[in-house]
């Protein structure tokens, strides 16, 4: 997986590097010990004459697929607990969440992206969580799923990792980003005694 994103994030950047459109911004430090103004060009050479809306997500997404997350892999999804269910179209979220609302079970909904650094970062300690708390339903979303965009959109899902706690038919947290100890704590007071 690394080599392909390797490979796209080669193909994508390359080019644009070639032909002058990507630049490196480096930030100018009046504290800086080494003086790089002469060895800097003025801070007009250093505007996009590519507008930002061409810079995509998946391309961002190739950048920063190479920046490391601590000494932990990737994980797959091929052994999921019981509980955990991967949320695959927008039907299956609107169900989902009805769910969570309606039966006054148990919920996370667990919002992550397959480039998300931070986002594969979490989910071993997701899946730990799951284990501990049998009883609570996870649901693994993946926002760059195929249908999903209208209900992301109405849960105003800005960012990822975000998490939805559900107790008692209810929204009753909500962690955006990969703050493990305030996940775990939320969990803990939530679900502690199902």
């Amino acid at each position: 997986m690394a080599a392909r994103f390797s490979a796209l994030r080669s193909s994508v950047l390359q080019p644009l590097l070639r032909r002058h459109q990507l630049r490196p911004i480096i930030p100018r430090s009046s504290s800086s010990p080494v003086s790089t103004q002469s060895a800097l060009p003025s801070p007009t050479q250093f505007t996009s004459p590519m507008p930002l809306s061409t810079l995509t997500i998946p391309t961002a997404a190739c950048v920063f697929s190479s920046f490391s997350f601590g000494s932990r892999s990737y994980s797959s999804d091929s052994e999921l607990p019981s509980n955990v269910v991967l949320v695959q179209s927008d039907d299956q979220l609107t169900a989902s969440l009805r769910k969570a609302e309606d039966e006054s079970s148990q919920a996370i909904f667990y919002f992550t992206a397959v480039w998300c650094g931070p986002c594969q970062f979490l989910w071993p300690d997701m899946k730990k969580l799951s284990e501990r708390f049998p009883d609570v339903k996870f649901y693994k979303i993946d926002i760059d799923e195929v249908g999903t965009g209208p209900t992301i959109s109405k849960l105003n899902i800005c960012s990822v990792p975000t998490l939805h706690f559900f107790k008692n038919g209810k929204k009753a947290a909500e962690v955006v980003g990969a703050d493990v100890k305030r996940i775990k704590d939320i969990s803990s007071t939530l679900y502690k005694n199902e």
